[in-house]
């Protein structure tokens, strides 16, 4: 990610991921945001991925859980996905009281706790963006080509492509599928890049 010279000394991108509150791979995806005039965006979607996800997905509800985050779900990514559920989060804050938020939450299968501390998060980030770092946020809304383009700076590893029967190849000849619960599950694109690979009965890519 460019954070260590060859020496092991810091570089200039890796002085500003030091002063970031996210792992560095998220902080350098937010440095890449700024290059790419989407840090808007992607300052939203780094501190999602900093915090479980608040989506919910009962063993027992799978189906209802799926059909209440179908609204929020983009069809071409689950990193926009995020941004139309932060979206839809900031309309119901500003409109309901906390009690009525919290029954929203549980209504639509989310986590209040895990959206306040992705909202806590992102506060956190552009406290730094904007002060220390004295990044610019981009006026007009980003396209998904600079989106993903900074996303696959601090991502490349979980970059992987489709194989026979739907299985993917990953780096260091990882096999994955994809997640059921992604929005990518049934499409199953040539290449992916996900934010992270969970284990269970298989590799899973999530966030795709």
């Amino acid at each position: 990610i460019g954070a260590l010279t060859d020496d092991g000394q810091l570089t200039e991108s890796g002085r500003k991921l030091a002063r970031l509150p996210l792992d560095p791979r998220l902080g350098r995806i937010l440095l890449a945001g700024a290059e790419e005039r989407c840090l808007e965006e992607i300052a939203i979607i780094a501190a999602a991925l900093s915090v479980p996800d608040p989506r919910d997905r009962p063993a027992d509800k799978q189906t209802q859980a799926d059909q209440k985050h179908a609204p929020l779900r983009d069809e071409k990514s689950d990193f926009l996905s995020l941004l139309k559920l932060w979206r839809a989060w900031q309309e119901q804050r500003a409109q309901l009281s906390r009690a009525k938020l919290r029954g929203w939450c549980k209504e639509n299968f989310l986590s209040y706790l895990r959206l306040t501390e992705w909202q806590d998060v992102h506060g956190q980030v552009m406290e730094v963006v904007r002060g220390e770092l004295a990044l610019q946020v981009n006026a007009q809304p980003a396209e998904y080509q600079a989106i993903h383009r900074a996303l696959l700076a601090g991502l490349l590893s979980q970059v992987a492509q489709r194989r026979e029967q739907g299985e993917y190849l990953g780096a260091n000849g990882t096999k994955l599928a994809i997640h059921p619960g992604s929005g990518q599950f049934k499409a199953r694109p040539a290449w992916i890049v996900s934010a992270e690979q969970v284990q269970t009965t298989k590799v899973y890519a999530r966030n795709v």
